[in-house]
């Protein structure tokens, strides 16, 4: 009986230790990020990884649905977004942690076309979009709520090109999405940012609108009020520092 007793202690023994072994002891900072972030926050992931760290849980979306998610409760330890506006409606409802807001990176918007179909348009006011448009239509990021979209409204309404197009815009809830359908072929233009098109073997730039027509496309980054990850501050830090910022150039993003 006594060494009956003494097997079984042995197997749940292993069964124990096989359970620890199985559960993570720990997991990187969960951030959610701008869909145009993919592959500079992918390498940001690696390098902090690579220096012994968990690696960060990357989810890219349109800043306008990452907020709506963080304001619903969704877990999360660091937000990084396209524009100054979602960071403000996530801030004003109490969702992040303070002193911990610092403007990341840059961007510059461009028009593109499919590689296979390049257009000739000289970007600049009464640039006659709508007859480079023909039939087809002009793929951009919502207008209305994300910020690839809005930045793109802004600056066709500047150059006088809004009402040309207004019409013939297809919507999408990401810049990523607006950059699919271009690759696709399937609209003979759309409004992107330069690292996305940058990113992209599929389609080239028409040209870029001019910096004036549109606000400072500027990427703030925050730590989320409540966050439980003891890797979250450490991880917004190196993506501030001359490391990190290094890896956003690396991908085309201004950092000054």
């Amino acid at each position: 009986m006594t060494a009956f007793l003494l097997r079984a202690l042995a197997l749940l023994t292993l069964s124990c230790a096989s359970i620890s072994h199985a559960v993570p002891h720990d997991r990187g900072p969960v951030l959610l990020a701008a869909a145009s972030m993919q592959e500079a926050m992918t390498a940001a992931a690696d390098a902090w990884a690579a220096r012994g760290h968990p690696r960060p849980v990357l989810s890219f979306a349109g800043s306008s649905a990452l907020a709506r998610q963080i304001k619903a409760g969704a877990p999360a330890d660091l937000f990084l977004s396209a524009d100054e506006a979602w960071m403000d409606d996530v801030a004003r409802a109490g969702w992040l942690a303070p002193g911990s807001r610092s403007t990341l990176a840059g961007n510059s918007l461009v028009l593109v076309a499919p590689r296979a179909r390049p257009v000739r348009l000289r970007i600049a006011r009464g640039m006659p979009i709508s007859r480079a448009l023909g039939d087809g239509r002009l793929a951009m990021a919502d207008p209305d709520s994300v910020p690839a979209g809005k930045y793109g409204k802004a600056a066709l309404t500047a150059l006088g090109a809004w009402p040309q197009v207004a019409a013939k815009i297809v919507r999408t809830d990401n810049v990523r999405s607006a950059l699919a359908l271009v690759e696709r072929g399937e609209v003979p233009l759309g409004i992107v940012y330069a690292t996305d098109a940058r990113a992209s073997t599929g389609v080239s730039v028409v040209g870029a609108f001019p910096a004036s027509s549109h606000a400072p496309i500027r990427y703030p980054v925050a730590r989320i009020k409540g966050s439980t990850s003891k890797d979250a501050e450490p991880f917004r830090r190196f993506l501030l520092s001359p490391a990190g910022k290094a890896i956003l150039a690396r991908y085309g993003f201004s950092t000054r």
